[in-house]
């Protein structure tokens, strides 16, 4: 390319990223799927937004929007109810089945694991007892999947899980217990203020006793993925995704409204400009990433992981004003996103280790670069998902100038890595990544660990 096509090419995209900072499609269509009842993995509320999520491929003016189906475990919340007896008193406390959770009803004495690390676990006898866990991890230590600590207290022999929102509110949160299968023992989540009463309760344990009812149920069902493409017509591509779905008990505006709306902005973007991409570029918006990554899996079975040049999972980003990105374990991706960030003059903050719990999953563990973009939240916020899988992931959260911000920086991302090689993850490093991040355990306990790793 001669520096006069380079010019021409620079000004096609500034023009483009001009436009972008009076366009409200991105808002726009996260309103329509924060209006949905819910999208809840495999409902009528995710079909709907699945369509939603295509209209908006099809008027960013992408290539053969469409939507596939795949087989998935369409899990479903009844009522639930936690009674505490004492020799004086009984009390009952609010709680939401944890998805996957089987029906039941358990009676047992209440053990509280704190952080639900496995040394806390280890340090208790929970045989027949009801954990109660934290939905967060100390800050000097790796962040502990809420799988994996509801596996461990599995492992260990409890009769039923608890998780307790470490944030107030009055907020019990939700969460997957398994990937498209039913939990072993009952699970539900409770507010900060109710697990309070739960760990005095757990001290008092000569004379208390607690009973767990769970009503639940698991069918066969179906769920989507939306897919679309823009740019050459070349052997290999750019796959950049975003799951549509989210928890029943709230909106969904952060997780992960923001992030489909987000990667709907930069689509628009990369439309404008389309004859200046070196490579196709791939958009999906995919299904049930909240109770399995289920969507990307099916993507993934779908597509030849030596063709993609690397994935981009827009999974977190637009929440909050600078992006965080996790480029799991490629410094080659690590520094373009920060080549990306530093040409825009925006902020960015690193995560270079890599972890299981997103859309990019599939694809990493097969060997494929991916980053993905999430968002940093303020400084003095609580460790976790804050607002996230509570009824409080409302879209009055949000604010369109990020979501504006971050399409953009999709954007130069994609446009970056249509053009520029990066190179494959090995496996057996990806391996030893994890196993020297301590995440082989609970990542088997979660029953997440790949088979063939040994």
């Amino acid at each position: 390319m001669t520096d006069a096509d380079r010019q021409l090419t620079g000004d096609a995209v500034a023009r483009a990223i001009g436009r972008a900072w009076t366009d409200d499609s991105a808002w726009e269509l996260l309103t329509d799927l924060t209006e949905l009842p819910n999208r809840m993995g495999g409902s009528p509320g995710e079909r709907r937004a699945a369509e939603l999520v295509r209209e908006s491929f099809t008027d960013a003016g992408l290539d053969d929007a469409r939507i596939d189906e795949f087989d998935m475990q369409y899990w479903e919340r009844g009522t639930s109810e936690l009674t505490v007896e004492t020799n004086s008193l009984s009390r009952q406390f609010e709680t939401i089945a944890l998805p996957y959770s089987p029906a039941g009803d358990v009676e047992g004495r209440l053990v509280d694991v704190g952080y639900g690390t496995p040394a806390e676990i280890d340090a208790v006898d929970l045989e027949g007892a009801i954990a109660v866990a934290s939905t967060t991890t100390p800050a000097d230590r790796r962040f502990v999947h809420r799988m994996e600590k509801y596996g461990h207290a599995v492992e260990a022999g409890a009769s039923a899980f608890v998780f307790v929102n470490h944030v107030p509110g009055q907020l019990p949160p939700t969460g997957s217990l398994r990937f498209n299968e039913e939990g072993e023992i009952p699970a539900v989540g409770v507010s900060a203020e109710s697990g309070d009463w739960l760990s005095e309760y757990a001290s008092r344990a000569e004379d208390v006793r607690a009973h767990l009812h769970v009503d639940a149920r698991t069918t066969d069902g179906t769920s989507q993925n939306v897919h679309a493409t823009l740019g050459s017509d070349t052997d290999d591509f750019v796959l950049v995704l975003a799951h549509y779905d989210a928890h029943d008990i709230g909106e969904g505006a952060l997780d992960n409204g923001c992030g489909i709306a987000t990667v709907a902005g930069a689509a628009r973007i990369l439309a404008a400009v389309e004859g200046v991409l070196e490579s196709q570029v791939r958009i999906a918006g995919v299904g049930c990433e909240e109770i399995g990554l289920l969507g990307a899996e099916a993507l993934a079975d779908d597509l030849d992981p030596d063709s993609i040049r690397a994935v981009v999972n827009v999974d977190g980003a637009g929440r909050f004003r600078d992006v965080q990105v996790y480029s799991h374990a490629s410094e080659e991706l690590e520094e373009l996103a920060a080549s990306v960030a530093g040409g825009a003059g925006q902020p960015v903050v690193h995560e270079p280790d890599p972890h299981p719990f997103s859309d990019h999953w599939p694809f990493l563990q097969a060997g494929v670069p991916s980053v993905q973009l999430h968002s940093e939240p303020p400084k003095g916020s609580d460790r976790g998902r804050g607002w996230g899988h509570t009824s409080a992931d409302t879209r009055d959260k949000v604010d369109p100038r990020n979501l504006r911000e971050h399409a953009i920086l999709t954007t130069l991302l994609v446009w970056e890595l249509t053009r520029t090689d990066v190179a494959s993850i090995a496996v057996d490093d990806l391996r030893e990544r994890l196993v020297e991040q301590d995440y082989e355990p609970g990542m088997r306990a979660a029953g997440i660990w790949p088979v063939g790793w040994t």
